[in-house]
């Protein structure tokens, strides 16, 4: 079956965020959380330090209707050039509006609030943040204010 998830990079940071991002979303991380100690050696690959065998290699986790997040830590002792930007948005289409509530709620902690949780004109009950991870969340609601 075909799915659809979202992948972040993270600069060391992937362990803290995603434990925050459990106590939002609830439920448990798919499979073991990797990291960098659990690469096999290779010929030729240069040893790490021990703070870059601790980052993640790989962690997923549920979060609304389905859609897996998954991250890394993007070292820049391992190469890696770790720029935040504008250019990914996680879309959550909760079926509440106390649910799109709760969760702009949790995400808003330390988080830039773009555009608060307002009535569209297409219908739906919309908002966006960037939370205190640089990760930018759009919500639209479909459930029509009673």
């Amino acid at each position: 079956m075909a799915k659809v998830s979202t992948y972040l990079n993270f600069p060391g940071t992937t362990e803290q965020a995603f434990l925050f991002y459990r106590e939002v979303f609830g439920g448990d991380f798919l499979g073991p959380i990797m990291r960098f100690t659990d690469i096999p050696p290779q010929p030729g690959q240069a040893l790490l330090s021990e703070q870059d065998r601790n980052l993640i290699l790989h962690i997923e986790l549920p979060i609304l209707g389905g859609h897996v997040i998954m991250a890394t830590d993007a070292s820049e002792s391992m190469g890696f050039r770790m720029k935040y930007g504008n250019n990914m948005s996680i879309n959550l289409e909760p079926d509440t509006r106390a649910e799109t509530e709760r969760l702009f709620q949790a995400l808003s902690h330390h988080a830039d609030v773009e555009m608060p949780l307002t009535d569209m004109f297409w219908g739906a009950y919309f908002g966006t943040l960037a939370d205190q991870f640089g990760v930018r969340w759009m919500f639209n609601c479909e459930e029509k204010k009673v």
